[in-house]
Parts: structure tokens; sequence; C-alpha cells
């Protein structure tokens, strides 16, 4: 949870990975109050809603500030903390749920492919320019080594999400000593030693195969992927609701009288829903986005991968690839 007050340009933030921090920096103040970034406080971070889901979940808000928060902690310059801040605006309502309505779900990309759209034709670049920044720029948070990395590196977007849901369920007693040994390195994130990353990548994995790889999830994104396709097909949302938040599309489903959206919203609302691997005579056949880390880490002063010195531990990390890609055959409550 965060706990903000300000104080003119004075904003007190406490997080609850990071601690505590005094913001005072004009811009960041501002971008934080701005409309795009306040959005995100109605933005599921899993795509699901909370009355449709099975995890606990956050929003996207308290991620975009916790990433702003984390490379802050590691040094990095106002840019950098406004790229991190910044880098999920473009999310629709939904998040990634709106991947599988698009049919791009094995790629989660829909929101890499508009958020310079989106983010250059809303206030951000009026504010950001006014205190002497270049919005182009900071548009791109690829532009950032500490914001993001390709995978399987890690990076401050990767990290702040798995964390949180370290300490929601998954790994709770590795949060402090993981944050602790964050450190920068050359412009990019590595942890302090080879132990803490093995800790943080084993975690990281479970997330990816319990969670967001696992049936429950794969099976809620595709209910709602589906009531979401037969609403628009219906006029009963359009494409351009999906650019407001999830209580707003949410609501104009829920009021419709269309059947098939409210069976799908009354199975979304069982949170004891039936979910069972189903080989033979699937009703579903999914696959997920694969994610995985591969961490940076120093010893002795030099940087390693822990892919490269463990070789345990890249064996388990293409054992739970062939899980993956081999894909979830489920069916909803029978067998």
């Amino acid at each position: 949870m965060y706990f903000l007050r300000a104080y003119g340009w004075i904003m007190l933030i406490k997080d609850r990975l990071y601690g505590p921090f005094d913001i005072g920096e004009e811009v960041l103040v501002e971008l934080i109050g701005s409309d795009p970034v306040q959005r995100l406080k109605k933005i599921a971070q899993y795509g699901v809603p909370d009355e449709y889901y099975v995890y606990r979940n956050y929003s996207r808000y308290e991620h975009s500030v916790g990433v702003m928060l984390l490379v802050r902690k590691l040094g990095a310059s106002v840019e950098e903390q406004a790229a991190g801040l910044l880098h999920d605006v473009s999310h629709t309502a939904f998040s990634h749920v709106v991947d599988w309505l698009l049919g791009t779900g094995e790629n989660e990309d829909h929101q890499d492919k508009i958020h310079q759209k989106i983010f250059m034709e809303s206030e951000l670049p009026g504010i950001l320019e006014r205190h002497g920044f270049d919005a182009k720029r900071v548009s791109d948070y690829k532009n950032f080594r500490l914001v993001e990395q390709p995978t399987p590196k890690l990076c401050a977007d990767r990290v702040d999400y798995a964390l949180r849901e370290f300490q929601d369920w998954a790994a709770p007693s590795v949060v402090a000593e993981c944050v602790n040994s964050l450190a920068a390195n050359d412009g990019r994130m590595v942890f302090s030693s080879k132990p803490v990353a093995r800790n943080f990548a084993e975690a990281f994995l479970k997330c990816q195969m319990v969670h967001w790889g696992g049936a429950q999830a794969t099976v809620r994104y595709t209910l709602l992927s589906s009531a979401l396709r037969i609403a628009i097909e219906n006029k009963i949302i359009t494409l351009e609701d999906l650019l407001k938040d999830d209580s707003f599309v949410i609501g104009k489903l829920k009021s419709c009288n269309n059947i098939e959206v409210q069976k799908y919203l009354g199975m979304l609302a069982d949170k004891n829903l039936l979910v069972v691997e189903d080989p033979h005579n699937p009703q579903y056949v999914m696959k997920k986005k694969f994610r995985y880390v591969d961490p940076d880490y120093l010893e002795n002063g030099e940087v390693f991968t822990l892919g490269k010195t463990d070789l345990a531990f890249g064996k388990l990390v293409e054992e739970n690839r062939k899980i993956n890609d081999a894909g979830l055959r489920l069916s909803i409550g029978r067998m």
C-alpha cells in the first residue's frame, strides 16, 4: 500500500517494499498527480479485476510508482525515474487480457504497440516539457536500462512486479534480502550475491508456473476475453472504452442483457471455479507467455550471469519452458 501526503511540491510516499521516500522534484509530483497515472489506480495488475480473480491483486499504479521508487533507490536520474513511473500508462482496461481479445496472447505486447501514441497524445508531454525534459525520449522507456531490459535480464519493471507477488504469497521470506541485494552496475540492475540471485530467479519461476501461466489464470483470461469479444461484436462496448478503466467496462458488461456475456461473468465470479487438466477432450487448449529471469550478480567485483555459472538452474528453466510450451488442455467442472 501507498500512503501519500503532499506539502507544496514535497510528496511523502511509503511503499510496502521499499519504505518511505520524500519526493521533492516538481516534475515527479506533477506526473504522479496527472490523469494518465491516476487512471492506473483502476487497472488491475493481473488483468482480471479482484471480484473475478483468485490471487491477491494490486493496481498498475502501485507497480508504476514502485518502479519509480526502485530506480530512485538505485540512484537513477529524475529522467529515468519519470520513465519508470510512466512505463505502463498505455495499458488498457484489463491489461494483458486485451492481448487475448486481439489475438496476441502468447506475446502480450499490445501495450508496447500503442505506448508511444497513447503517451504522446496525453497531458504527459506538456508536463515533461514544462520542466525541461524531452517527452519523446522519456516516452520510450527502453532508453533507460534500469527500467527496462530484454528478457531474461533484470530490470525494475520485472523485479518490482515479481517482488510484490513474492510478498503476497510466492516467497515472502526472500523479499527483504532481494531488495537489499539489488544494485546498479554500469547502468544495469544486478544482485550483490549469487544465492540471492538464485532465490529470486526460482521464486520468479514459481510465479510463472503456478500463477501467470497456470490453469486458473489462463482460463480466467480466456473467459474474460471471450466476454469482451462478444460485447464488442454486439456493440455493448467499443475498443475505445478499453482506454478507460476496469470498473467502467465491467459496469457496461454487468448492465447488459446479453446471455453469453452474463454466463462468462457468472463463471468468473465463482472463486472456486473447478478447472481440471483434460488431455483427451479439453474445452480449452491454451498457452501463456513464458516469463523467466536469468539474473546477473556480482562476485569479487565481477559480473556473472546465473544461468552460466549454475547449470542446475539453467536446466530448471528449460524444463519449465518445455512444460509451458506444451500448453494447457483444460476443462471447467468436468472430467
